[in-house]
């Protein structure tokens, strides 16, 4: 049986294929668009006409795409998260998806997003059930904090703290004067500060673009490659070198330094570092761990076993070469 998901975030569209087998699940296929939907979305609280339509334009690509490369495979389950929440005119998107798609679109909550992130982050991992977890998700317009023993999730929490939320509020210069950095520090320490799961965590794993595009960096990589990355560990020291270069360099100059991983980022991966070394302040564990796994995947796992911890690890096909582009 293969089975698909669709996450529709702020600032990427991201398909996962997967196989169902008796005692194994298959990863066969990724794909990624970034239409980078909630453009605006904190200065004007709308979704404009034209991300839009990117997004419908992308979300065409990927069903041209499943119906060409996996014609047997069941039709994706499509969610929505930070962006479309935000926005007034979320329905009309959702509806308008649905018409010129033919997808319905899921609309999650921060905890649920929080939730499936968890399941996702773990499904490509060995997890260690006496360690206690803290899967940290940073997207465009929002940051999900799940913690949890083991595989067993404990507590979620969504913040409004984004990679291009922060970018538009804050780092408005390209490169931002230090200024505008200080503050966006300030910000994301007093977002963080109310919340109390980052106590007591043995393991942070981070996922989404901002942690997996400056783990490839680290690496090496010039073509992505998630079994290398997943497991992979970033250190505090890297993260700050990674700060001190990406606070003094113009998008551009990074683009072109870091194309495979940083094209259509590069304007909002310095608010990213940001909030991943903010949250590592907070708990006070020197290492972050790369997962490649996400809400899609928490998706297919829970159509796999809804009702528990995952039961499998999700494997990539080697033999595959269907992957980000």
């Amino acid at each position: 049986m293969k089975i698909s998901s669709v996450d529709i975030g702020t600032n990427t569209v991201l398909l996962l294929v997967a196989e169902v087998m008796d005692d194994s699940v298959r990863i066969l296929a990724e794909k990624q668009q970034m239409p980078r939907l909630g453009r605006g979305v904190d200065r004007d609280g709308m979704l404009s006409a034209g991300s839009i339509q990117r997004v419908i334009d992308s979300l065409n690509a990927l069903q041209t795409f499943l119906e060409t490369e996996f014609p047997d495979a069941a039709p994706p389950i499509v969610t929505a998260t930070s962006a479309v929440r935000d926005a007034g005119n979320r329905d009309d998107f959702i509806a308008l998806v649905k018409e010129q798609v033919g997808w319905p679109v899921r609309l999650l909550s921060g905890r649920e997003e929080a939730q499936l992130t968890y399941r996702g982050a773990q499904s490509v991992l060995n997890i260690d059930p006496s360690k206690t977890y803290a899967v940290l998700d940073i997207g465009g317009g929002s940051t999900e904090i799940a913690t949890g023993k083991g595989g067993l999730l404990e507590n979620a929490e969504s913040l409004d703290v984004g990679s291009v939320r922060f970018s538009e509020r804050y780092l408005r210069d390209d490169p931002p004067i230090p200024a505008q950095i200080g503050e966006a520090r300030q910000a994301i320490d007093r977002a963080m500060f109310p919340t109390e799961l980052a106590a007591g965590i043995d393991i942070v794993i981070g996922v989404a673009g901002t942690v997996t595009s400056i783990a490839a960096i680290d690496q090496g990589m010039k073509t992505y490659n998630p079994e290398q990355l997943n497991g992979a560990i970033l250190t505090a020291e890297k993260i700050t070198q990674f700060l001190e270069e990406f606070s003094t360099t113009a998008s551009g100059a990074l683009e072109a330094r870091y194309p495979q991983f940083l094209k259509g980022r590069s304007d909002v991966i310095l608010a990213g570092v940001l909030i991943l070394d903010g949250f590592l302040k907070k708990t006070g564990v020197e290492t972050v761990t790369v997962s490649t796994g996400g809400i899609r995947h928490g998706v297919l796992m829970e159509q796999i076993n809804p009702a528990g911890q995952n039961a499998v690890r999700l494997a990539y096909d080697i033999h595959k070469d269907l992957f980000f582009e």
